[in-house]
């Protein structure tokens, strides 16, 4: 086992590139036969170039738009891909090369996709994975056991997989990745499709589980509220290029300049125009756009000058964030 000092990176990303030839032709017959003699192809950068470091025990929001080269970065870290150039390195470990004892330590936890044997009670199939990382069997007891219990799932794994809800998967998915007690969580997405109250319980077990075993995550989501619950340091790319790394309150000072205030009110008002931008509003529902530094004032004098059914406070949405980001990167070249 490599041992790296508490000061040291855990995660170390060095101009990584990757790139895919990708096969193209024109629309016809006459090119589709063409394309069986002469084959075009296309390079595409999945990951352009991008560094970045990671120290033990952080949680780092990886965010960027669909295809923004998250994922590759993820399965490059993971040792699923090799990168076309560069260097990375986890753990003191050359991913690709996938060292046992580097597998042992981490782990790729996807939202979309499964491990588990679906038609088999979870616990069948933890106890497959057992025997996959060679765990002993009262290491494997008790890290089984701990894990049920933070996730409150003793109910769930003695279900099939195929009948649990999509949240209730997701949560013997995770209990399955964690079976061996990596040091790097590699998380892509773990609360996609989820609704609210299971997004809440899985941002609340990644942060129990980082702070009770000290491990580090790097974590890939399209919800603000997943990034704030998490994460104080975030690093965004575009299109595979670095555009940002740095505290999460300094991105949202930079780039959040203004929120949106949902409200329904009980009577029709037009007179709304000193609360703010009156972005939209049909009928009793209407958003208006204010300063980020002055919501709090102006939603309580709404609350105390207008007939309020209902208000709610909304950031912009992480693709706004990134665009904002992306502009200023573009206007400064």
């Amino acid at each position: 086992m490599i041992l790296i000092n508490s000061q040291e990176s855990i995660v170390s990303v060095n101009g990584i590139f990757k790139q895919y030839k990708v096969p193209t032709r024109d629309a016809g017959l006459r090119a589709a036969v063409s394309s069986f003699f002469h084959r075009s192809y296309q390079t595409i950068n999945a990951v352009d170039g991008i560094s970045f470091e990671i120290k033990p025990g952080e949680v780092v929001g990886f965010l960027g738009p669909n295809g923004a080269g998250k994922t590759t970065t993820l399965k490059m870290l993971s040792g699923l891909l090799y990168p076309t150039s560069g260097e990375l390195q986890v753990l003191g470990y050359i991913p690709y090369k996938r060292n046992h004892e580097f597998l042992r330590q981490i782990t790729l936890v996807m939202g979309n996709r499964y491990q588990l044997n679906w038609d088999l009670p979870a616990l069948d199939s933890f106890e497959m994975l057992r025997n996959i990382y060679g765990l002993s069997r009262p290491f494997f007891k008790q890290s089984r056991d701990e894990l049920i219990e933070l996730l409150e799932a003793k109910d769930l794994v003695q279900k099939p997989v195929r009948n649990l809800s999509l949240g209730e998967r997701m949560k013997v998915e995770i209990i399955g990745a964690l079976l061996h007690k990596p040091k790097i969580l590699f998380m892509d997405e773990p609360t996609i499709g989820l609704d609210v109250i299971m997004q809440f319980r899985i941002r609340k077990f990644i942060l129990d589980y980082n702070q009770t075993f000290g491990a580090t995550v790097l974590l890939t989501s399209h919800y603000m509220a997943d990034v704030e619950a998490l994460c104080k340091r975030v690093v965004i790319i575009h299109n595979g290029h670095g555009l940002f790394d740095g505290d999460l309150s300094n991105l949202v000072e930079k780039f959040l300049a203004f929120r949106t205030i949902e409200l329904t009110l009980i009577n029709e008002s037009n007179q709304l125009s000193s609360y703010g931008e009156v972005v939209s509003q049909q009928g009793n529902q209407v958003k208006l756009l204010v300063p980020r530094a002055k919501t709090a004032q102006i939603t309580a004098r709404i609350l105390q000058e207008l007939p309020v059914d209902d208000l709610t406070i909304v950031d912009p949405p992480i693709e706004e964030v990134i665009k904002q980001v992306f502009t200023q990167q573009v206007e400064k070249r």
